[in-house]
């Protein structure tokens, strides 16, 4: 049997995968525009990804109403997956970098089913 994947392991994940996103070209202005306090915001994260991954239930927000404010496309979803996979292979055991690639390539078909679907809705 697997070992659960440990808080630790999430926070780096976080920390690094994020520490990528900001100097991203593609999807980097989009999160630096509208993040005023990395510190709090990747704290923020680790909650999310604790309770994602460990079923903790830290994380209290509303992730889907926070993205559909954001002016994602397909590309930015697919660029974000690419570096979360090659994070995540990076700093976690291939198990639980499987682990964590399976949940996030489900969080992002939510997110992009809900965004065109808020696109749909438009006049």
């Amino acid at each position: 049997m697997t070992s659960a994947i440990t808080e630790a392991e999430i926070s780096i994940l976080v920390d690094t995968f994020y520490a990528k996103v900001r100097d991203d070209r593609d999807i980097g202005p989009i999160f630096n525009a509208i993040v005023g306090d990395w510190p709090h915001h990747l704290a923020t994260l680790k909650d999310f990804w604790s309770t994602i991954l460990l079923t903790t239930g830290r994380y209290k927000g509303d992730p889907m109403m926070t993205h559909l404010q954001l002016p994602l496309d397909p590309d930015h979803f697919t660029r974000w997956l690419d570096l979360f996979s090659e994070t995540a292979h990076e700093v976690l055991t291939p198990s639980h970098a499987s682990l964590a690639i399976a949940k996030a390539n489900r969080i992002a078909q939510n997110f992009q089913a809900g965004i065109a679907f808020q696109k749909s809705r438009r006049p």
